[in-house]
This record gives structure tokens, C-alpha cells and sequence, in this order.
């Protein structure tokens, strides 16, 4: 005689089935989603899921795949902004003058699923370049904290021929009035008559650390663009131009902060 089957737990019974949350947070399709899933690829809430039958509920899952946090919840907005010289890096400005707020203004699909969106972080306003959005407080929050020393790439055009020994000394640390700072690293791209393009990537999130690191070692900045904040990066997005992050930077930059 065989035994009644047993009801299935309230976490079982309710929520949305693995596979289906993958597909729909765009990870592989169902059938590949399932693939993952019998291959232990995918985490939830800390340990590994092999069950084809498991349900969750999206809003309250941590779901990782290959270790990495799959974002499922629609509600919530990572954005990237290529922010242009001469404006300011807040939602508002009671002085008129041109901000980001101005540009999310215009994206009324955005504030109706997002709600309310702030920047992480800032770029004094002659810097150009990367500046993210979003409305994850924990993630932003994170993100700017310098315990995690999530890195920052920049690109300046400084005066001078920079010679060699420059990269060597900001490696091993300059001292600024607020403290020694040293950059991660630091590469020449280019050299113009009188002139030089220079990478700098930096864990520093102090403000103007560039710019003051830069005319420290005596080759002041003329542009500063930022290039990349962790694995998320600029590429060839126009100035003024938002765009959605995808599920592998979203999930990056997760990675970076430990969540």
C-alpha cells in the first residue's frame, strides 16, 4: 500500500517556479534555465538548487547564477548616464542651473517605474563621463561607501609630456592635504605637443581626488572623463544619453559590493 503523499510547504505551494523568474529576468531561456539549474549554477538565498519544481517569490529571492546576483524585481532601475560637462550631478538645483534631474525629467517611463531615482555618487560639474542611477538604496548606498573600494576608471587630458616615473610615484601614493592617496593604476594613452592622455583607475571617491592627484605630480587636468565604475562601462554612449543596465552589470556590481 502506498503512503498519502505529503502537502506541499507553503514555499513550495506559493511563488513562481525557478526556471520561469530566469527566463523572465532575461538569464537563457526556459528550457536553458533548467539546464542551469541541473547543473548547480544557480543559487537561492545562499545554496545551491537542483530541483526543477522549486518555486520563489521574486520579490523577496536572492537568486545568483555562476555567482553572480540576478536582479528579478521590475520595480527597480539601474541606469547609466553619460553626464555632460557643465552640469551639475543632482536631481534638482534651485538656481536653475542644467542637471541630471533635468535629463530623468524627460524619461517619464522611468519615473513611473521607478518612483524616485538618485545618482551614486557624483562628478564635479566640469568632469564628463559615467554617473549611475538607480532606486536600490542598499546597492547605491554600497556602492559610494569606501570600504569596498569598488573601482573608478577616468581618462584626463593633462598638460606636459607625463614622463615614466609618474605611474610609479601615484602607485605608491601621493600625500594631499586630506591625506595620502595612491591609484590602482595607471597607464600613458596617448602624447600631443605639449600635451598627454592618461588612464587612472582609483578606489578614492574623495572630492576632486583626480584633478588634485593629477596637478599635484604637476600635469593639471584639462578634460576628465569617467570611463567605468567596476565592470560597468561607457563605451561609445553619447553625452547627455541614458541607457538601462544589463543583468550582467547589474549583477557585477552586486558582486563588487558583496550583496
Amino acid at each position: 500500500m502506498s503512503r498519502p503523499s505529503r502537502p506541499a510547504s507553503s514555499a513550495q505551494a506559493e511563488g513562481v517556479r525557478l526556471q520561469k523568474v530566469l527566463a523572465q529576468a532575461g538569464v537563457a531561456s526556459r528550457r536553458a534555465a533548467e539546464e542551469l539549474i541541473a547543473a548547480g549554477r544557480v543559487a537561492v538565498d545562499g545554496e545551491i538548487v537542483r530541483e526543477m519544481g522549486r518555486r520563489i517569490d521574486p520579490d523577496t529571492a536572492v537568486v545568483h547564477v555562476d555567482g553572480s546576483r540576478i536582479q528579478l524585481r521590475d520595480d527597480q532601475v539601474y541606469l547609466a548616464l553619460n553626464k555632460p560637462a557643465g552640469m551639475l550631478s543632482t536631481m534638482s538645483d534651485d538656481k536653475g542651473r542644467p542637471c541630471v534631474g533635468d535629463l530623468v525629467m524627460q524619461r517619464t517611463e522611468l519615473l513611473n517605474q521607478a518612483g524616485r531615482l538618485f545618482h551614486v555618487g557624483r562628478l564635479d560639474q566640469d568632469t564628463e563621463g559615467l554617473l549611475l542611477l538607480t532606486n536600490d538604496g542598499e546597492l547605491g548606498h554600497r556602492l559610494m561607501h569606501p570600504s569596498y573600494e569598488v573601482e573608478k576608471t577616468y581618462v584626463a587630458e593633462v598638460l606636459g609630456q607625463v614622463p615614466r616615473e609618474i605611474g610609479r610615484r601615484l602607485r605608491e601614493g601621493i600625500e594631499l592635504e586630506d591625506g595620502p592617496v595612491r591609484v590602482h593604476s595607471f597607464r600613458l594613452v596617448d602624447s600631443l605637443p605639449g600635451r598627454s592622455m592618461v588612464e587612472v583607475v582609483i578606489h578614492e571617491g574623495r572630492k576632486h581626488v583626480v584633478r588634485r592627484l593629477l596637478d599635484e605630480v604637476g600635469h593639471p587636468v584639462q578634460r576628465l572623463v569617467r570611463t567605468a565604475i567596476g565592470e560597468v562601462r561607457l563605451g561609445d554612449q553619447r553625452p547627455g544619453k541614458l541607457r538601462p543596465l544589463n543583468q550582467h552589470e547589474v549583477g557585477s556590481l552586486y558582486k563588487a559590493v558583496g550583496l
